[in-house]
């Protein structure tokens, strides 16, 4: 059985582009000239981005060079120790709105220092995986948009990236300890 789904799973994104070429076809859809005018869309979005992007990786950049990160975990461990939050993912909780790539570098830190079966390791693995980069995604999508009034958009992102943190220690706590 294992053999069927791991020979089916290689085979699903082939079938599913062999399925749109055969929709096109059935449709008389020009696919190249689709393709190609998609591709030209997709390209003037990406060097529209391009400014967000950078303006979000020189901020990132600041906030860990200057120490801001780690004064800000350090300025939080006392509140969250208390509650059974351990210190060593702050950085990471903190980190994870602003960048994936960064958040990924912290927990890799992590599960290697602790390794990927240990309570940390397990947390910041859940963390990683049930997150999002709010700033990220306010910052490069609404940038590629045109939209300028976020409104309750980075409040509503912040508070739901708060909710997943205190979750995923629940839960692995919970399953886990």
């Amino acid at each position: 059985m294992i053999d069927f789904v791991t020979a089916a799973a290689e085979w699903v994104i082939p079938g599913l582009l062999l399925l749109v070429l055969v929709a096109a076809f059935y449709r008389r859809v020009p696919v190249y000239e689709a393709f190609i005018s998609g591709a030209q869309e997709g390209f003037a979005v990406a060097v529209k981005t391009i400014p967000y992007l950078v303006a979000m990786l020189v901020a990132i950049s600041v906030f860990r060079a200057s120490g801001a990160m780690a004064g800000t975990a350090h300025l939080l461990t006392p509140v969250l120790s208390p509650l059974g939050i351990p210190p060593e993912v702050l950085p990471h909780a903190i980190m994870r709105p602003l960048s994936g790539g960064a958040a990924l570098g912290i927990a890799t830190d992590i599960i290697r220092t602790h390794g990927p079966d240990s309570f940390l390791g397990r947390l910041v693995s859940t963390m990683q995986g049930s997150s999002d980069t709010t700033f990220y995604v306010l910052s490069l999508y609404f940038g590629a948009v045109g939209v300028k009034k976020y409104r309750y958009a980075p409040i509503t992102g912040l508070l739901a990236d708060f909710t997943t943190f205190l979750s995923s220690v629940l839960f692995v706590r919970l399953f886990f300890r």
